[in-house]
């Protein structure tokens, strides 16, 4: 990474109009020779926020788990058709008759460094994620109930008692061989398997790195497709650059994509505009109707709801039921989405979202609740108002609404403080807007009253939705509890396991008691993504699950 070039970029941002003539996309060009015939594999790219983390142990990102995507690899990924594919992987595993034990064979593989990737590299990783002394994110999320003993580890340090991490159910029965016992079937393991937690981690390097592993490009190893040139979570620019050590190098044809940061999101079109970029981040509602029609612009309905969350902890306020539920009825989505987002996002009066998945008849898991449960009601939302008021004896309420510091997160912060002032006589709404990994790091420790977070699926089905919210859940951080809820969900996760139906109609009851009874979450809308893609770039491959973007795949026409 050239700090020279992105200096560069943030003048051209301050100062648009009197340098983009100067460092137009087409010199590079016209200096280097490149022809149609000969397209250079080199793609300029934007983000709009900064990589948190690169250890995928620690991450609980967007922006870090596709980065870690593209840079690494575990034992499936999914394919530019959202197909489940192997990756680490050599084949499909053996499956025990009681569908509990896995046996993976692993292709032959190396790390950056040529080092051989090994069974023991996950077994490693897998440890570290579970280790409660490294307070992983993700980790007890991903893996309590899911593999053997994960829960078991959890529950012994949240006691204070001694636990054994070789316990775990992941073994290396040899170099090239690892097998996982599970707690239970679960038909949607080879897709949990292609989540970043999930990968390996080169046992050797990263203790040799100790506290400096993943601090920087440089700290770190790669067994995907590309490497990463990056100077630490500090830095607004960084570069893939491809692994020739990756099994699958063949098949990879950029050599480079060079990252940005731009969190204007009208900056980040003029700059695809000019040239100065192939790909864009998200682009914000006033942008999208001045695309429209153009085939560079690449839209998509996402599996991926975006909510108010109310945090329990210390506002006595929000532990009260019914001011919880006047705030999320207080909020006119239908006026949200197509004044304020207009960019194809729908209203979500649901905690699983639509077209997400579906039984084995087809039937989608949104018909069994429906699309209202949760539906804006001012009249509903003033009773409920006056009836926590009472309750907690005062007519004032303050609560600190966190955001990020981009200009489309600060415009939702607008309308969500209006809605609810001009709503509900009493309460003040405090905008605090800071930097996204100030943002997730507040989020863990619950100093926040309200914020809009959304959730993608890490994996195909809606557990990945409906466990979010158990007591004491790694990403619950809003100290919502209620027994009916993780019995529930709970018992979708076991005795309800082999039995579809009535462990799709357990996790839509849980919804109702998540939304109608205890309105613990305010649910405001489902993302429709719009970005911009250059016509030269081919191959560009979202994903509806998971990590967000793959680069394998893609190629400079």
């Amino acid at each position: 990474m050239k700090k020279s070039k992105f200096f560069l970029l943030l003048a051209l941002t301050l100062v648009l109009s009197s340098f983009l003539a100067a460092c137009g996309g087409g010199s590079d060009e016209k200096e280097t020779g490149t022809t149609d015939k000969e397209a250079k594999q080199e793609i300029k790219a934007l983000e709009s926020a900064k990589i948190p983390s690169m250890d995928s142990v620690m991450a609980q990102d967007t922006v870090s788990f596709s980065t870690l995507n593209n840079v690494n690899e575990g034992l499936y990924r999914l394919d530019q058709n959202q197909e489940v594919v192997p990756g680490m992987a050599d084949g499909d595993p053996e499956i025990s008759e009681d569908g509990t034990v896995y046996t993976f064979k692993l292709r032959d593989a190396k790390w950056s460094n040529g080092d051989p990737v090994t069974a023991h590299d996950f077994v490693f990783a897998w440890k570290r994620a579970i280790d409660p002394a490294n307070a992983s994110p993700y980790g007890p999320y991903m893996m309590d109930g899911k593999i053997k003993g994960a829960a078991e580890i959890s529950a012994a340090a949240a006691a204070k008692k001694e636990y054994n991490l070789d316990t775990l159910g992941v073994k290396a029965i040899d170099d090239k061989t690892l097998e996982v016992t599970l707690e239970r079937p679960i038909p949607y393991f080879k897709s949990l398997m292609a989540f970043p937690t999930f990968y390996p981690q080169n046992q050797k390097f990263v203790e040799e790195q100790g506290e400096n592993y993943a601090k920087t490009g440089e700290n770190l190893v790669y067994n995907g497709p590309f490497t990463l040139e990056w100077g630490g979570s500090t830095e607004a620019s960084w570069k893939y650059k491809k692994n020739e050590n990756y099994w699958d190098a063949d098949t990879v044809k950029l050599e480079e994509v060079q990252w940005n940061v731009i969190q204007e999101p009208s900056t980040a079109a003029n700059l695809f505009d000019t040239g100065e970029a192939d790909i864009t981040p998200k682009l914000s509602s006033d942008i999208v109707p001045q695309y429209e029609g153009d085939e560079r612009l690449v839209n998509w309905l996402e599996p991926t709801i975006f909510w108010l969350k109310m945090n329990q902890k210390e506002n006595k306020a929000l532990q009260n039921p019914d001011i919880r539920k006047a705030i999320a009825q207080a909020i006119n989505k239908e006026d949200f989405v197509n004044g304020v987002l207009n960019n194809g996002s729908i209203v979500a009066n649901y905690a699983v979202p639509q077209e997400f998945v579906h039984d084995e008849s087809g039937k989608d898991f949104r018909e069994i609740n429906g699309n209202e449960l949760l539906p804006y009601n001012v009249d509903a939302a003033k009773e409920s108002w006056e009836k926590g008021l009472a309750a907690i004896g005062t007519d004032k309420v303050e609560v600190r609404y966190l955001t990020d510091d981009t200009e489309s997160a600060k415009k939702t912060a607008e309308y969500i403080k209006e809605q609810l002032e001009s709503n509900l006589p009493g309460i003040s709404v405090v905008v605090e807007s800071v930097p996204f990994s100030v943002r997730l790091d507040r989020e863990n420790t619950q100093d926040y009253d309200l914020q809009m977070a959304g959730w993608g699926p890490d994996y195909l089905d809606p557990m990945t939705f409906s466990d979010l919210w158990l007591t004491g859940g790694g990403n619950n951080k809003m100290s919502y509890s209620n027994p009916k809820y993780d019995k529930l969900v709970k018992d979708a996760q076991t005795t309800l396991a082999q039995k579809p139906a009535e462990r799709y109609q357990a996790l839509a009851e849980a919804e109702k008691v998540l939304l109608e009874e205890d309105a613990a979450i305010a649910p405001i809308y489902q993302r429709s993504s719009n970005i911009l893609v250059s016509e030269k770039v081919e191959n560009f491959t979202y994903h509806l699950v998971g990590p967000e973007y793959s680069y394998k795949w893609t190629s400079v026409k």
